[in-house]
């Protein structure tokens, strides 16, 4: 039985469709770049940014890291804020609470950004252990983030096997597959068509009813 349970933020827990797009948008056009379809940058949602700049704008590291210095200027005033709660959360944490499951974040958006998230929509008490990005992205690959969140809470052994990783990207698979963790795949996120399935989910799930139901079903 599953009885540590993390959960991926963007696009897992919250729809950052607006905020992180816009908040590229005005990094690319500090940079002399204009892109007015924001549907075209939300290839940005799940990956670190620097990772995402360098690899679709062919950025050296120090201008994607400038580009993340200027998207953070919107997105810590303004795009934070431009964000919505998947329909359901509150309730599928509550009920996962009720179950008796210990419930974690474990997200590649830096950590002071997931803690303001997580007040802002009132559901930061539901979380036993908030773990997320460094502010310098020397911690922001999914796999480092679940490792630090390992160190916090002190798991290895056989309370490792009761670990599941729940995410919407390829990244959230792999990053927990590092560790022999299993991930249960969120279609209500950003992956393509099969991309979870492709990446090694145990398992696909549509909604927090359905996800509510693996995570407390009897093993």
């Amino acid at each position: 039985m599953y009885q540590y349970i993390f959960f991926d933020l963007d696009g897992t827990l919250t729809d950052p469709r607006e905020g992180i797009t816009k908040s590229v948008q005005y990094a690319l056009s500090c940079m002399g770049i204009e892109e007015p379809d924001l549907k075209k940058l939300e290839v940005f949602i799940g990956p670190p940014l620097v990772d995402s700049f360098m690899e679709l704008y062919s950025f050296e590291p120090d201008k994607a890291r400038k580009c993340v210095d200027y998207y953070r200027e919107y997105f810590s005033v303004t795009g934070i804020y431009q964000n919505e709660l998947l329909e359901g959360v509150p309730q599928m944490l509550e009920n996962l609470k009720k179950g008796g499951k210990t419930l974690a974040i474990a997200s590649s958006k830096p950590e002071p950004f997931v803690c303001t998230i997580l007040e802002h929509f009132k559901i930061d008490g539901y979380f036993d252990y908030i773990c997320g990005a460094t502010m310098d992205e020397t911690r922001a690959k999914k796999k480092d983030v679940i490792e630090e969140l390992l160190r916090r809470m002190e798991l290895s052994g056989e309370e490792k096997g009761k670990i599941l990783m729940v995410g919407d990207r390829h990244h959230d698979v792999e990053g927990a597959a590092a560790f022999e963790i299993p991930c249960l795949g969120l279609s209500m996120g950003f992956a393509e068509e099969g991309e979870l399935q492709r990446a090694g989910a145990v398992a696909v799930v549509d909604d927090m009813e359905e996800l509510e139901r693996f995570i407390l079903r009897p093993i």
